[in-house]
Parts: structure tokens; C-alpha cells; sequence
């Protein structure tokens, strides 16, 4: 992009930061800032929409020139630790919230505008390399104005304000989550299981887009043991250490740079006398290695580089000098050599030369980054899935079974939020998809099968924990063996008590929900609140509201909250649904094994770290849709093929031929019509338009069926043909058959001849 698209983003970062730490910070501008996220949302989407690239995806790399006082920044979604204290403890501000009527005015509302980024080559796709400042024009303008509105708008707010209007914009937005969240914390009084999202430097938005800033940071998340693919302050290309440092420096910090050097370097010779060579050489080694480090790939020329260009001109004169015969040949041949090696220098001029700006730190940086983007691809665009078949339903079941320990009244009484479940399983759903729920209620007293399982599946184990900082500690983990569990709940539902009241067929797929919730602390297989199963999913619940995981997030623990495993549940479903994965794991094929990067754990979705969003991106949808067509496509070649296969198996003969032919229109004719399916659905997925193509997958599973019918059918008329048609049986007589015959005759009379009765003797 152009220098004007930085500069919006630059300025967008500074108008949306707002102090991590406002409480007692006054106006010192120091501390780790926080970017609104939500606000960034609107302006990306805004350039995809802009440059016409939904239907493809986008990474972008930031750089933004760093503002000098704010001296660390994140991107985060919500309110910070410290914001959400102030809110706690201001009883004032908490009423006034919940009391509130009023929509927070949105400034960023402005009317959508797409500009094609190639008008004068419509037929062109948008494989471009560069968008010049002229085809954004446009959109800076609005962009400019918007933001310069916005920080009008903020400027001078008290810190209660600022808060205000941030809570504000939570309850009224769009994220579920988070207004469910505030909003029950607000009337119910419990601040409990409160935590503030991460600040990262990476981010995955809702629609087809994510993002890098290279100036942000450094952060560090992951498990806190550490291992391969943790996110560390060193995972990311930094620039400052790189390139950037020798872009960056200025005359005077030249100048000191290169008196250090020249000190450094006689300081070796000491008082002792030297030849004039062997200064002269001195001297050109260190202007040689400052030219490298400091003149060459830099925008700016600085006035120190052609000051020193004069002075190796002047160095090259005197080293000719030593060719005459009055010197020294010990002293010809340094000055010799070192000519040489200066011939074919341009260490100062302007003149390009080939391979100038692919310097060490370039390529390494460089590599960095390509490493970086490679992963982007693996663990967001294309994800690895779970192993499995994954079908797709027009409709999807969800058969909600809680289980309390003693019994309920109504559904209502249980301590779940039943919007806050709904809202995000809908959110799996496919835009062709429909949810249905069936909350049911199993109180384990009433049930002693039930109770009897689950007193089977209870284990207790000790595990070790690691913490941030370092402490060791063992903690007894109650938890459910879900494999037991599992196989308990299958004999509960062979006998029809677990049965829910929608059929399985192939229209609706039927999803079966085992709710747990327990009064003590309860996790599934050690570690996990929900766990995705072959065909189910098992999800606990207990009462603390902040249990300390093996996780941690720029130096402390990430707290799970067991009283609300919304996330964890929708983690689960959607591997069970299509085979999603959280977003840190991949597998990997040079080892044929799983393997983790921690990076791209970033996001409001279900599978990052570094959030406690449960609403999928729609990186993740394309994921699950895409699930649903390789499915789909595997399972009719795999249909298609065993058809032929077993028409390849057929013995023809000159009488099958017949009936073969008036079976071939037909053949022909399904089959053409299911591999144009086959192009279709490739297509439209390659394009990105999987709503055309789910709409293919019941088309097609039909014409594959119908293909193997005709198969089928063309078989069945086959078989009488050779079975029971050649009904006369041709022997073949030779001169051995009449011999052959009259021995088995006489073998025949000398066993079955009648035998004379021997006399009887007394």
C-alpha cells in the first residue's frame, strides 16, 4: 500500500489508543497503550470493501511509525484489567449504565464505497502488486475526516468518561459476548470470572481479513512450561533490530559512530610507530565497514556518506603512490592488493548496483517474515482438521441434556445462560444452515443409571503445574473419563432414556449436548470443560469462576471460568460438526505428527488463546463449509469409482453387447451430469462462494446415486445373459472317451454284481 493508507492506520492507532493503565497514570503518556479493536474492525473492512477483495484472503503486514511517547502498544477487545476495576468500584457509574437508554453515537457510520482498483481493465483480476496513492484517494479523505471527527469527539474525556462510553458501546454493539457478559455481571452484582482479553500484536477479524503489526509489542502467550511453537517476544520479524536500525540513524549518531570505530581501531596500534601502509589500510577497513552498515540501502543519503567518498578517493591516490621504486616491496604489494580489491567499490555513490539491498539483515528479516505468513496460511486459511467424514444438514439438532444433582423446577432455574448457548452455537451454522434446540433436564437424583455413570466416569489424579513465575505445584484434579463416560451414556441410550424427540435423517442431523454442572470443581480428562466425541459432546460446569490454567498471556495466568464453558463448548461442537481444531494446532508432514504455533492464537473466536469470544470468524466458516464439499466430493468419487470398478469387472460377450448399448445413453448421461457437479462445486469453492456450493451437495449426492442405480440396473440385465440363456452343453468327443467309458462300466459291474450265497456248514 501507499504512504497515504500508513498514514490513516498510523493515525487510527493514535485516535483508538487509550492508556492500558488510566487509574493514578494522570497525564504521563508512558505505559502500554491499548488499541480498540472493535474501531480497527471498521477500518480494515472498510479498505477490503474499498479495494473489492471479499472474496479472497487478505493479511496485512503493519509497520506504523511508533508514536515517541507511547512506548508499547496491543490491540485488545473490551475493557482493560485496570478500566474494569474503576468500573467495579464506582457503584455511580455502574447505575448509570444500566439505566442507559441512550445509543452510543457511531462515527464511523459513512456511506460504502467500492472503487475497482483496475477501471481501465475490468476483465482483470485483482493481481496487483502495488495500490497507488491516486486509487485510494477516496477513501483516505473519508477516512481522514472520520477519524480527526472521532478524536474531537474524545479529546479531554475524564477517565469515567471514557469508560462510559466504552461499556456503552459493549451493551449496545454487536458482540454478543461481550454485551451477555457485561450486562449479567451489571445486574447481578458478581464481578466474578472477569478477565481482560490479551494485548497482541496479531489479530483475525471477523470477515476475511488479519493482520500483523510489526511495531506493536513484543507480547508472549502460550503454555507457560514453554516448547516448540510458543509465542514469544522474539516470534515476529522486529525491524528495529534489523533494517530499521540502519534506517533510522541520524548525522550526528553517524558521526559518534564513527569515531567510536576509528578509536577502537587505532586504539590496537598504540604508541608504538607504523608504516603509512599500514595506517592507510586501517583506515579504509573502517570506512569500508560503516559504508555497509550505514550508507547503504537508506532513503535519506546522509552528508557523512559523501564526505567519505571524498576521503577514499584521496585514499586511493596515495595508495598509487606506493607503486613507485623508492618504496619498500613488502609495502608495493599491500598497496597493490588493496587496489584491487577497491576496484570494483561503489560504496557511497548513488549508482545502483545489482543485489544492493539484499544485505544480511534484509534477508534474515525477510525470511522471518515469509516463515510468518507461510504460517498464516496453515493455521487460518487452510487449517488441518480432525480426521473424519463431516456431512452436511440443512438442519441441526441440538439436543441439550443438563445434569444436576438434585432436581430443578424449571429450566429457567438452572445457572446457564441459555441465550448466551444459543447465540453461539447459531453462530456454526452455515448462512444454508438452520439450529434447533431441545433443552432437557436429567437431575441425577431421579435417575440412578445415570448417577451410576457418572460415579463410574469420577476419577482424581494429581497434576503438576507450572506457573509464570516459575513455582512448582501439584494440584488434585477431580475430572470425568470421558471414554467411560461415553460408553455409559451409549447403554443409557440404547434403552431409549436418552433419546431426544427430533429423528435422524438426512435433512437434520441430531447433535446430542451432555451438560454436567457440579457444585465442586469438575473438568473432563484433566484438563478440558467440553470435549468433542464421535457421536456426541460431553461439557462441564462447576461453580469457580476463575480456575488457573497451564496458559499464560504476557506474564500471568490465563483464568478459565468453570461456571461459564460457553467457548469451550462451541470449541467442542464445531470439531464435531466439521472437524475444527483450535487455531495453535496443525499437522505437520515433515514428521507426520501435530505441531503447534501460537502465533495466529489470536482473535475474537472459540479457538484463540488470547480471547474469550466464542463467535467464529469467517476464516472459520470457509473451514466448516469446506468440510462439508470435501466430504461431499470424497464420498461420491469414492460412490462414482466402485460403480465403474464394478462395471470394469464385467465379462462381455458378443450377446452382452446389446443391452449394454441400450443401457450407454443413460450411463453416459449420469455420469457427465455428476462430473459436471464435480467442476461446479470446485469452482464456486474455488471462488469463494460457498453458500452456491452447499447448495450443490444434495444435488449431487443424488446424481451419484442415481448413477449407481443405472449401474445397478445395467448389471442385473447383464447377468441372465450369461447365466441362463446358454442353456445346451457341447461335449467334446476324442478317441480316449469310448475306452474311458467302458472301464468306469467295468468297474461299476464288479462291485455291484450279485454275489452267490456261500452254503451254510453246522
Amino acid at each position: 500500500m501507499g504512504e497515504k493508507v500508513t498514514s490513516i492506520f498510523e493515525h487510527a492507532i493514535r485516535v483508538f489508543g487509550r492508556k492500558d493503565a488510566p487509574v493514578g497514570s494522570g497525564d504521563n503518556d508512558g505505559g502500554d497503550w491499548q488499541v480498540d479493536v472493535d474501531m480497527i474492525d471498521g477500518l480494515f473492512a472498510s479498505l477490503v470493501e474499498y479495494l473489492q477483495l471479499e472474496n479472497a484472503y487478505n493479511i496485512f503486514i503493519l509497520n506504523p511509525k511508533r508514536a515517541e511517547k507511547k512506548t508499547k502498544y496491543g490491540y485488545r477487545r473490551g475493557l482493560s484489567e485496570s478500566e474494569f476495576n474503576f468500573l467495579k468500584e464506582n457503584k455511580t457509574l455502574q447505575t448509570k449504565l444500566l439505566q442507559s437508554e441512550e445509543v452510543p453515537e457511531n462515527t464511523l457510520a459513512f456511506t460504502k464505497i467500492q472503487r475497482p482498483l483496475y477501471v481501465k481493465h475490468p476483465m482483470m483480476k485483482f493481481a496487483w502488486t502495488r495500490a497507488e496513492d491516486s486509487e485510494i484517494v477516496e477513501w483516505y479523505n473519508i477516512w481522514l475526516e472520520t477519524l480527526n471527527n472521532f478524536g474531537k469527539l474524545h479529546q479531554g474525556k475524564e477517565i469515567a468518561q471514557i469508560i462510559e462510553a466504552k461499556a456503552l458501546q459493549l451493551l449496545k454493539g454487536k458482540d454478543q459476548d461481550l454485551k451477555l457478559f457485561l450486562e449479567r455481571i451489571l445486574k447481578s452484582g458478581d464481578y466474578g470470572g472477569f478477565q481482560a482479553e490479551c494485548l497482541t500484536d496479531t489479530w483475525i477479524g471477523k470477515n476475511r481479513w488479519a493482520f500483523i503489526d510489526l511495531s506493536a509489542g513484543p507480547f508472549s502467550w502460550g503454555p507457560a512450561v514453554g516448547g516448540d511453537g510458543v509465542r514469544t517476544e522474539a516470534s515476529l520479524p522486529n525491524v528495529e533490530r534489523t533494517i530499521g536500525s540502519a534506517s533510522e540513524i541520524s548525522e550526528e549518531e553517524a558521526e559518534d559512530l564513527l569515531q567510536d570505530a576509528i578509536h577502537e581501531k587505532f586504539a590496537v596500534f598504540g604508541d608504538k610507530e607504523h608504516q603509512a601502509i599500514d595506517i592507510l589500510l586501517a583506515e579504509i577497513d573502517i570506512y569500508e565497514l560503516f559504508a555497509f552498515k550505514h550508507c547503504k540501502g537508506r532513503k535519506g543519503k546522509l552528508a557523512l556518506c559523501d564526505e567519505l567518498d571524498e576521503r577514499m578517493r584521496d585514499l586511493k591516490n596515495e595508495l598509487q603512490s606506493f607503486e613507485g621504486e623508492e618504496y619498500d616491496e613488502r609495502h608495493k604489494a599491500k598497496a597493490i592488493e588493496t587496489l584491487k580489491r577497491m576496484e570494483g567499490w561503489n560504496l557511497f555513490s548513488d549508482t545502483h548496483e545489482e543485489f544492493q539491498n539484499y544485505t544480511v539483515a534484509r534477508d534474515s528479516f525477510l525470511a522471518h517474515l515469509g516463515a510468518t505468513l507461510w504460517g498464516s496460511m496453515r493455521h487460518i486459511v487452510s487449517p488441518s482438521v480432525s480426521d473424519g467424514a463431516f456431512h452436511y444438514y440443512e438442519k441441526i439438532s441440538f439436543q441439550l441434556f443438563f445434569m444436576t444433582q438434585e432436581k430443578v423446577r424449571h429450566i429457567k432455574e438452572l445457572p446457564v445462560d441459555m441465550n448466551a448457548i444459543k447465540d453461539g452455537l447459531s453462530s456454526l451454522m452455515v448462512p444454508s444452515q438452520k439450529p434447533m434446540f431441545s433443552p432437557h433436564m436429567l437431575p441425577l437424583s431421579d435417575d440412578p443409571d445415570l448417577a451410576m455413570a457418572f460415579a463410574v466416569a469420577r476419577r482424581a489424579a494429581a497434576v503438576p503445574l507450572l506457573l509464570v513465575n516459575g513455582t512448582y505445584r501439584k494440584t488434585i484434579r477431580t475430572y470425568l473419563d470421558s471414554s467411560i463416560l461415553q460408553y455409559q451414556l451409549q447403554r443409557l441410550n440404547k434403552h431409549g432414556s436418552l433419546k431426544g424427540r427430533h429423528a435422524h435423517s438426512r435433512s437434520m442431523l441430531e447433535v446430542p449436548i451432555f451438560w454436567f454442572i457440579h457444585s465442586e470443581p469438575l473438568l473432563l480428562d484433566k484438563h478440558f470443560q467440553a470435549i468433542a466425541l464421535s457421536d456426541m459432546i460431553i461439557v462441564v460446569q462447576s461453580e469457580p469462576s476463575s480456575w488457573e490454567s497451564h496458559l499464560h498471556c504476557n506474564g500471568h495466568s490465563l483464568l478459565l471460568n468453570l461456571r461459564q464453558p460457553i467457548k469451550a463448548a462451541v470449541a467442542a461442537t464445531a470439531e464435531h460438526l466439521a472437524g475444527l481444531l483450535p487455531l495453535h494446532l496443525v499437522y505437520g508432514q515433515a514428521h507426520e505428527t501435530a505441531m503447534e504455533d501460537w502465533i495466529w492464537s489470536a482473535g475474537c473466536n472459540p479457538f484463540s488463546a488470547t480471547s474469550q469470544g466464542w463467535h467464529i470468524s469467517q476464516f472459520q466458516s470457509d473451514s466448516i463449509a469446506r468440510s462439508y464439499v470435501i466430504t461431499t466430493l470424497e464420498e461420491s468419487i469414492l460412490l462414482v469409482n466402485s460403480a465403474i470398478h464394478r462395471l470394469l469387472m464385467e465379462r462381455t460377450t458378443q450377446n452382452t453387447f446389446k443391452i449394454f448399448q441400450s443401457q450407454e445413453h443413460e450411463l453416459v448421461n449420469k455420469y457427465n451430469y455428476v462430473v459436471s457437479l464435480w467442476r461446479r462445486a470446485s469452482t464456486v469453492t474455488g471462488e469463494l462462494r460457498y453458500v452456491d456450493a452447499l447448495r450443490l451437495l444434495n444435488t449431487l449426492e443424488d446424481a451419484s446415486k442415481r448413477f449407481v442405480e443405472q449401474v445397478n440396473t445395467t448389471l442385473t440385465l447383464l447377468h441372465p445373459i450369461n447365466c441362463t440363456r446358454e442353456r445346451k452343453m457341447q461335449m467334446v468327443f476324442d478317441m480316449t472317451t469310448i475306452p474311458a467309458f467302458l472301464i468306469v462300466l467295468g468297474c461299476l459291474y464288479m462291485v455291484l454284481r450279485p454275489r452267490r450265497p456261500k452254503p451254510k456248514i453246522n
